[in-house]
């Protein structure tokens, strides 16, 4: 099974350009790549462009240019497509006038492929009550019964905008344990937006960080954390760094922390200076707030 999907996509984005009429922001030549059995996370600021990406990928905003192909084909408006696609957005995806139990009966009618047994196994792991009105829930319940509506339906990707934001400790963990539940079967995938940097740095197996409508950086999770790192100097001292060396750089109190790649290079290189391996939200803070070379 795996030899079939190794090294496919479930989800490429190549040159996606949207331009928002109502005010100056657009999204500029996003390029995006969901592999099979992988989890990609989308890490920005407020406003960076996650959201309005995932829309334009669920045909929710039409694209001014580029390609968006999901499980190989661009027609992503097909039923046999959508129907494979589980997505959790800001908005519940049910009527909060319904119980999980009329939900599980409207959507038998909107999926031909709806699986009843796996809603109902996620309800009663999420502790969901069947018969209770879905206005009578805690956000964290929505957002729960939100994701089992998306995994029940023959799911192969997820598409989640901001899943655990907003969600305590234990219901975060729940939820990301799930995900990599998820991404076990080799047809699988994940692709997540987020500003919660631990929770991606816990389950990405890929990171892009998109800032003001574009990705700034896409790299491997594990190479990030352990062949990137932070060179950080006094300000006097920036200018012995080789602008070759340098990918952005933040100044911060008379300091400069430093984003580098090739860390066992770059100790080597700067001895008389400290080199540290980063976190995402360093990471995410160099390449929204700081200078480029």
């Amino acid at each position: 099974m795996m030899d079939s999907y190794e090294n496919k996509l479930a989800l490429r984005v190549s040159g996606l350009n949207k331009k928002n009429k109502t005010n100056d922001f657009s999204l500029k030549n996003i390029n995006i790549e969901v592999p099979y059995g992988s989890i990609v996370g989308n890490i920005g600021r407020n406003g960076a462009g996650k959201s309005t990406t995932i829309s334009c990928i669920l045909g929710m905003f039409q694209k001014d240019d580029g390609k968006i192909e999901i499980f190989g084909t661009e027609d992503c408006n097909q039923v046999d497509i959508k129907k494979h696609i589980g997505v959790v957005l800001d908005d519940p995806n049910f009527s909060l006038l319904l119980t999980p139990n009329e939900i599980n009966e409207v959507m038998k009618f909107n999926y031909s492929n709806w699986e009843e047994d796996i809603f109902k196994n996620y309800l009663n792991r999420f502790n969901l009550p069947i018969d209770k009105k879905t206005k009578q829930f805690s956000f964290g319940m929505k957002k729960k019964l939100s994701l089992a509506i998306a995994l029940s339906h023959e799911t192969k990707l997820l598409i989640l905008d901001e899943i655990t934001s907003g969600l305590d400790p234990v219901s975060r963990d729940e939820i990301l344990c799930i995900l990599l539940e998820f991404i076990e079967n080799p047809e699988h995938s994940v692709y997540i937006s987020s500003h919660i940097t631990t929770d991606l740095e816990k389950i990405a197996d890929y990171i892009v960080f998109m800032d003001n409508g574009k990705v700034v950086l896409s790299e491997e999770k594990d190479e990030l954390l352990y062949n990137y790192g932070i060179l950080r100097c006094n300000d006097t001292d920036l200018e012995k760094v080789d602008k070759t060396d340098i990918i952005s750089y933040r100044r911060e109190y008379g300091r400069v922390n430093i984003l580098v790649k090739d860390i066992s290079k770059i100790k080597n290189k700067y001895k008389e200076f400290v080199v540290n391996k980063p976190n995402f939200d360093e990471i995410l803070l160099i390449l929204t707030e700081g200078g480029e070379s």
